[in-house]
């Protein structure tokens, strides 16, 4: 795999916040480029947790953008003076401020590289924002993946215990995250996340927010991918597939591809799966957005 060169940048929100993001590159003998990806990260966690997928997508001729959001990892840190406590916590504007947040990204992502096609990948919490951002906007993206997700609609979310089927005296509580228990293990570990449930984090207003369907007659036929793992405890398959069928009825797409990994949980690309995984996400975009040559 060609190297990939990661340069820390940021951008002040309209609040004042300054979002920090990551911009991967490539380096070395790696193919031209031949579009973007903005990676949105879930709820609790903060873009470095998909380091490795930003750098099999830089290795195949993309630049990828990922930020922390709102409330979360580095900007996150800084937003609340250091207090790691405060992670996840969403700050003034809430919710509609994230997503308002990383449409801006998309916005600076444009404006750097017009000509490229931008492919925008959103996984759990990330994949709910990313599905606002389609329903917004549109015309900005080309391309849409979606991991760990679920159609937004009482009865195909879990509002839940998500680690229940794992629950027991010697459960960590981070179980449902992934089938690799070192996932779980490093998640908790790690000074940048938090495993508070979305809806203390972000209260009750913000929460029932996130409920929603697809918009009805995009004007743009925009290709869709939906991975999940069949251990899913957010959504799962019946609720991706549920998804799928709105995208396809409601929204009008006509390009809806559903991928339904056996034995595997909620993260997908941090699974025992995972290079199975990022290849076919790879295989997918480059149906896609043809390699030069």
């Amino acid at each position: 795999m060609a190297a990939a060169r990661r340069e820390e940048r940021s951008f002040i929100d309209p609040h004042g916040i300054r979002i920090v993001y990551d911009l991967y590159e490539p380096d070395g003998d790696a193919p031209p480029v031949r579009g973007a990806v903005q990676i949105l990260h879930g709820v609790g966690e903060h873009a470095g947790r998909y380091t490795h997928v930003a750098e099999a997508l830089t290795a195949a001729g993309f630049l990828v953008y990922a930020d922390d959001h709102r409330g979360h990892g580095r900007t996150g840190l800084e937003q609340h003076g250091g207090d790691a406590s405060r992670l996840g916590r969403l700050g003034p504007g809430g919710l509609r401020a994230a997503v308002a947040a990383c449409a801006q990204l998309s916005g600076i992502i444009r404006a750097d590289h017009p000509e490229l096609p931008l492919i925008l990948i959103g996984h759990s919490w990330g994949s709910f924002l990313a599905q606002m951002l389609l329903d917004r906007h549109p015309r900005d993206y080309d391309a849409l993946v979606l991991t760990g997700s679920a159609l937004r609609w009482p009865g195909s979310l879990n509002s839940g215990d998500l680690n229940a089927p794992w629950a027991g005296p010697e459960a960590m509580g981070s179980e449902w995250l992934s089938s690799d228990l070192s996932v779980g293990r490093v998640f908790l570990d790690d000074p940048l996340t938090t495993s508070e449930p979305l809806a203390k984090l972000f209260g009750p207003l913000d929460t029932l927010r996130l409920i929603g369907k697809p918009a009805k007659n995009l004007p743009r036929d925009v290709s869709v991918l939906l991975m999940v793992g069949r251990d899913d405890t957010v959504g799962g398959p019946r609720s991706i597939h549920r998804l799928a069928e709105a995208y396809r009825r409601r929204s009008g797409l006509t390009d809806v591809t559903t991928l339904v990994y056996p034995d595997i949980r909620h993260e997908v690309f941090n699974d025992v799966t995972r290079d199975e995984v990022i290849a076919d996400l790879i295989a997918w975009i480059d149906r896609r957005v043809p390699r030069s040559g």
